[in-house]
């Protein structure tokens, strides 16, 4: 369970996109809301790691009786092993069977008067037991233990030459005694061994200290946990499934270290929810700064000549630049030729999810000339230069995307512990949010993804 937590941790703390320029260190790049998710993740426990606590629990001697006298002078000696590790099948009520395969050595004395003539014989006998699991919302596992009987695989009999002697149901009353003392063991064994609530309350303090998440930008992530929910247990031929969500408040903060929360000594109590939803969402950001914004605009128009008022006019951009003004991407572009002189475009970031780029919308546009003539020019100038920026300028973001995404789900295919097993895969992986800051665009990231958690080692 520590693991699981702190699994979760490194997925938020992921830098899922590089960022471009050194200016942003100084800068604050944008003011995060306090973001409310779930992640969730379905957990598949194989009955062989509950199997392996058992076995690791049980020695190889189970029991021994080294008396004859003992038990009112029953002058009989009894030792039972486990023959093979015991095996657990998943049952249709949150339960449990297991199967103990064993093998027993006997030697009773027969006579009276203190003169007995002993004889000893090993034989083989399965005992079967059916075990009930409630897991409490304090984090604590509850175990019921009921015998379910046994079955010889071959039966004890005393061989004294001509006298045969059957003890079955000498073996039998101690069996069931046997079985009733190793229910209750497997019931404390289980308490012992499956207290998850100390490793909960471990992984919920590894949230305490702030997240580095980028060391070039400066740029923190905190993550405070709200709640955990799970799904009622399923219990398959091989193994136990559920589903776990965690949720969380997760804030990002550029510049200073975000103080770090208060450590706890106790867990919050988890929620029991038929269902969870199947995806969670992250959220980060890639920032482009003006300086990229304007090398996007230079390699497309920079020397770029068009004509209008049917191809009487022609103008060259000679110089372009690109820079914010409170929400809206301003673009700068001077211009020779029909018109001499530096238009203004405007226009509010919004990303085009065809294009896989970041354009402009209601856009505006400025011209400044010192010619007054060229202003009879203008509507139409006006309307060509804005359609060519409207049609061809865009900051692409398809490759930063898939990119982004085949770095996730590499991080999400791994086994970061012994035993630790990671699946993923992303669904959905777009801006969401286009914001401007002094010296950059910065792009709202939305992932939507899917986690599968295998535990094997345990």
């Amino acid at each position: 369970m520590r693991h699981l937590l702190l699994l979760i941790t490194l997925l938020f703390g992921l830098n899922l996109f590089s960022q471009h320029a050194g200016e942003f260190s100084s800068v604050p790049i944008y003011n995060f809301p306090k973001i409310k998710s779930s992640i969730t993740m379905p957990v598949k426990i194989p009955l062989a790691e509950i199997g392996n606590i058992i076995n690791n629990s049980v020695p190889t001697l189970i029991f021994e009786d080294n008396s004859f006298t003992d038990n009112d002078n029953d002058q009989f000696k009894v030792k039972v092993w486990k023959t093979r590790p015991i095996r657990l099948v998943g049952g249709t009520k949150q339960n449990l069977l297991i199967e103990v395969p064993l093998k027993i050595w006997a030697e009773k004395g027969i006579g009276t008067l203190g003169l007995y003539n002993y004889q000893n014989t090993t034989f083989e006998t399965v005992m079967y037991f059916n075990t009930q699991l409630l897991f409490n919302n304090n984090w604590t596992m509850v175990t019921k233990t009921s015998p379910m009987g046994y079955k010889w695989v071959t039966k004890p009999v005393l061989d004294y030459g001509r006298i045969k002697v059957p003890i079955t149901s000498l073996i039998e009353s101690n069996l069931k005694k046997q079985q009733a003392d190793f229910s209750k063991k497997i019931d404390d064994m289980m308490l012992e061994q499956l207290n998850f609530q100390q490793y909960a309350i471990m992984a919920w303090n590894q949230f305490s200290e702030p997240l580095q998440v980028s060391e070039e930008y400066n740029t923190w992530l905190k993550i405070t946990p709200i709640s955990v929910n799970i799904t009622p247990l399923i219990f398959h031929g091989n193994r136990i499934d559920a589903n776990i969500g965690i949720e969380t408040y997760s804030e990002t903060f550029t510049g200073r270290k975000p103080t770090s929360s208060p450590l706890i000594k106790t867990i919050t109590n988890f929620n029991y929810v038929q269902q969870l939803p199947q995806t969670f969402l992250l959220q980060t950001t890639v920032n482009i700064p003006f300086t990229e914004a304007t090398s996007i605009a230079e390699r497309t128009f920079l020397g770029k000549e068009f004509d209008f008022r049917e191809g009487k006019s022609k103008v060259k951009i000679t110089s372009i630049k690109v820079y914010g003004e409170e929400d809206r991407i301003m673009i700068a572009a001077e211009t020779e030729g029909a018109i001499e002189g530096t238009s203004y475009i405007t226009g509010i970031p919004v990303y085009d999810e065809v294009k896989r780029k970041i354009v402009l919308t209601d856009t505006k546009f400025k011209l400044k000339t010192k010619n007054i003539l060229y202003k009879t020019a203008t509507f139409l100038f006006q309307g060509k230069i804005v359609k060519m920026i409207e049609d061809e300028y865009g900051i692409p973001l398809a490759d930063l995307e898939n990119a982004s995404k085949k770095s996730i789900e590499e991080t999400f295919n791994k086994e970061y512990y012994k035993g630790l097993k990671m699946n993923g895969k992303v669904f959905k992986l777009k801006p969401s949010k286009i914001v401007l800051n002094p010296v950059g665009i910065t792009a709202i990231i939305d992932t939507q993804a899917q986690l599968e958690l295998l535990i094997k080692g345990m």
